[in-house]
């Protein structure tokens, strides 16, 4: 690249990037998602007097250096044990959905276009099955959806990905193997090759979260720690893609393990760090892809060949593929609903036999050390399940979830990045027509859908979490983590540095402003008042009697999350509190930070 276009290209990303800050800030007035917002301005700004007319972006810049971090940035925000109560709902649609519409889009493609042979067809079905939640969860999250109806709408997201591509590369290869010659395709070698991507992936995933997770976990200064998570989606993708296995689900697993796991292993400075940087870089790098999409529209159209197939001929075609593929999820997600619900009452049923099995061995456990250990490993479970049962019926998803659920299906990154990725080897003889056809689906859902969304959400009467209702909850999670604080300063063990005497009053004070929460949140819960500021001291006695507060109080905290009786948004409220005040504590012992 010479050094003028090199220099027109920055001047165009700078452009860019202010583009997208401008668009981010007035979309929230407007009331529109800002992806909606960008995609327009890209498509009239790459009709303006002097942008290139052959403006494109490899397909692999997007595939292997931007997807990665975007999926790993999402995937250590969604609450693992929401993703693990949902897991049924996001696996039926990021699996089973991804590969019907793939199969039906690919058969009416094939009868459309006369010499595209059927895997080539499948290949682009697989290209515009996956969604893309970035506008619905943008938008759901400010109008007040229910955080369930959010978690599975970012959980398929997550996974959707990894089935299309897969999907997407066997059915090239088959492609391929027809046009040279090899009239079969072996559907068990592709079940297989299918089954062997995903389980090699979860393993690779849980493997480098665990390993990077532990590194991290000794590094005490936040800057380098948060360097090391920037370079963890690729360390995860790489080896998968490697092996043959799926990247992108080697990156979803390695994230939602790395953000389980942050509460317990990382300190509140690199949690602030981590949290603050990734929302930046997941910010630029997401709307930045839809501003793109919209600046290759002109280079796509005008690469169609009309001979061939007539640029708007490709058009129509993808705004028939936008009706089926929004009409398949319609049907099926009302049948899923009504799984979804006999399922949760096949599992109370089982539950309560379950408990019944658990009394019945009471008597006997208590003559037996081994049998009691079993027993209350099975009260354990249990108690799990049944805590699970009750958060899902508080969550209950009825057909207004439903309608929400299934307008919103807008595509976008992947089908962008997967249609350019299409082989220009002689397999796919309409491949500028199929990318118009891929380019036209996501826009025409990015417009249609996430256009309409909010009005299909207020006119639906749906409606979120209660706010009074998660103040209370939030006082009652601190009542606990606080009566587990103070019980540190009552217990015998107390001890500080050097053998000193405690002083009564510093002991009253770590008290009091260990209450103080608590009694806050109960004040905004019955009054709606904001939160006096805790006191600041500068006593060592102080500070080390406040870790020991804190430290219990998380160690309350982790057990709640491990019961699960609190909601996941509760659970992050909580700890970012607690994550502030240590950050706090620790400024004031070493405010050099080194």
């Amino acid at each position: 690249m010479d050094s003028p276009q090199f220099a027109q290209y920055a001047v165009l990303g700078v452009i860019g990037i202010v583009t997208i800050v401008a668009v981010a800030a007035f979309s929230k007035k407007l009331g529109v998602a800002a992806p909606l917002i960008l995609v327009v301005l890209g498509i009239g700004g790459s009709y303006l007097p002097g942008f290139p007319a052959d403006f494109a972006l490899p397909p692999e810049v997007i595939l292997v250096g931007l997807l990665p971090p975007l999926l790993y940035s999402a995937a250590i925000n969604v609450p693992l044990v929401d993703f693990r109560r949902n897991l049924n709902t996001i696996s039926a649609l990021s699996v089973l959905l991804v590969v019907a519409s793939a199969f039906i889009t690919g058969s009416l493609l094939y009868l459309i276009f006369p010499d595209l042979n059927f895997a080539a067809a499948v290949a682009l079905g697989a290209v515009i099955s996956p969604t893309d939640a970035v506008a619905a969860t943008s938008l759901g999250k400010r109008l007040g959806l229910p955080p369930r109806l959010i978690t599975i709408l970012e959980g398929e997201s997550l996974v959707n990905d990894a089935t299309a591509l897969v999907l997407l590369r066997s059915a090239v290869a088959a492609a391929s193997a027809i046009v040279a010659g090899v009239a079969t395709v072996n559907i068990g070698g592709v079940i297989a090759d299918f089954g062997y991507a995903v389980v090699v992936a979860i393993v690779v995933g849980l493997v480098i979260g665990f390993v990077t997770v532990f590194l991290r976990s000794k590094l005490r200064d936040p800057v380098l720690d948060t360097a090391i998570s920037f370079a963890v989606p690729f360390i995860a993708f790489i080896p998968a893609e490697e092996l043959g296995a799926s990247g992108v689900l080697a990156v979803v697993v390695a994230g939602l393990y790395a953000g389980h796991s942050s509460a317990r292993h990382f300190t509140p400075q690199a949690r602030i760090s981590e949290r603050l940087n990734w929302r930046t870089a997941q910010f630029v790098v997401e709307n930045g892809v839809f501003l793109l999409m919209g600046l290759q529209i002109r280079r796509i159209v005008e690469s169609v060949d009309p001979k061939l197939f007539p640029a708007i001929d490709s058009i129509y075609v993808g705004l028939l593929m936008t009706a089926v593929i929004i009409g398949i999820r319609f049907l099926f997600v009302g049948p899923l609903l009504l799984w979804l619900q006999r399922h949760n009452e096949h599992k109370e049923r089982r539950n309560r036999r379950f408990a019944q099995a658990i009394e019945r061995v009471r008597g006997r456990a208590s003559q037996d050390a081994r049998l009691e250990r079993s027993r209350q490993r099975a009260t354990r479970v249990y108690n799990r399940r049944a805590t699970d049962l009750t958060q899902l019926r508080e969550e209950g998803f009825g057909w207004k979830s439903g309608v929400i659920l299934s307008w919103s299906g807008m595509r976008g990154v992947v089908t962008l990045a997967a249609a350019q990725s299409l082989p220009a080897d002689g397999s796919f003889p309409y491949r500028e027509q199929l990318i118009l056809v891929a380019f036209t689906v996501a826009i025409t859902t990015l417009l249609l859908q996430g256009g309409t969304l909010p009005w299909l959400i207020r006119a639906s009467g749906i409606r979120g979490t209660d706010r009074a209702a998660d103040r209370r909850e939030l006082a009652t999670l601190l009542d606990a983590m606080s009566d587990a604080g103070v019980s540190v300063l009552e217990s015998p063990r107390l001890e500080l540095p050097g053998d000193d005497v405690v002083d009564p009053e510093v002991i009253e004070r770590v008290r009091h402003d260990t209450l103080l929460s608590a009694e806050s949140a109960w004040e905004r819960a019955e009054h709606g008042a904001g939160a006096d500021a805790l006191v600041n001291s500068p006593h060592q006695q102080y500070r080390t009697l406040r870790r020991e507060v804190l430290q219990a109080e998380r160690e309350a905290l982790l057990d709640a999350r491990s019961a699960g009786t609190y909601a996941s948004r509760i659970l992050s409220r909580a700890q970012a509190m607690l994550d502030l005040e240590e950050t706090r504590l620790e400024q004031i012992d070493n405010p050099s930070g080194s």
